[in-house]
């Protein structure tokens, strides 16, 4: 496991902080966050800052626990060889494009839905391993396997895609392509490659 840096580390700490609130508020019924803070489809309580909000909040302890682990193993490696700024716009670019996606799959299914979670974000991490480190050996706990970041986001991005489908569950497939998409996009925008021209910025 790699070493922690400063913005991975401040964000497991707020990630986890803000998922104590929230529960406690909601067992005290005094208030839930949800309701002003994830990121409700357009005909159902949205308001713009929850493009930004709905990636702090967790629905229960693996919810958080597996996104805090995912952001550790992904996010790390990528923050050092960034840096500060850069990693942190890539997550922003991320969340806002997966909370994109959702909305709009969801606005041409006509059904109101609700979303919260970093899952776009990290979504959007592992699309960057696979881009930039294509070769590197994941370990995956089931199957016990080992196989390359490039087939990793392979094999997640269809399944995800055949998911967003065709499953009938809460979970917000699409918003885990649009990270992936951001991540795509942003990448290829600081390379100066197709769809995006001009100097390189990477």
């Amino acid at each position: 496991m790699p070493p922690i840096p400063k913005i991975t580390k401040w964000l497991m700490i707020v990630l986890t902080g803000i998922f104590v609130v929230d529960t406690l508020l909601r067992m005290s019924g005094t208030f839930d966050l949800g309701g002003l803070f994830a990121l409700h489809s357009l005909q159902f309580g949205f308001y713009p800052w929850q493009f930004a909000t709905y990636a702090f909040l967790h629905g229960n302890e693996m919810h958080l626990l597996f996104n805090l682990l995912a952001l550790w193993i992904f996010g790390s490696t990528l923050e050092r060889l960034w840096g500060d700024r850069r990693y942190s716009q890539f997550l922003a670019v991320c969340a806002i494009t997966g909370g994109l996606l959702h909305l709009i799959v969801g606005a041409l299914r006509g059904a109101p839905s609700s979303m919260i979670g970093a899952s776009g974000a990290i979504y959007g991490l592992l699309m960057a391993q696979a881009m930039l480190f294509p070769n590197k050996m994941v370990s995956l706990m089931f199957p016990p396997v080992e196989i390359t970041t490039r087939t990793y986001a392979i094999v997640f991005g269809v399944l995800e895609f055949w998911l967003g489908l065709r499953a009938q569950d809460l979970v917000a497939h699409f918003a885990h392509l649009g990270g992936m998409l951001g991540a795509f996009l942003i990448i290829q925008y600081w390379r100066g490659r197709p769809p995006f021209k001009g100097r390189r910025r990477f």
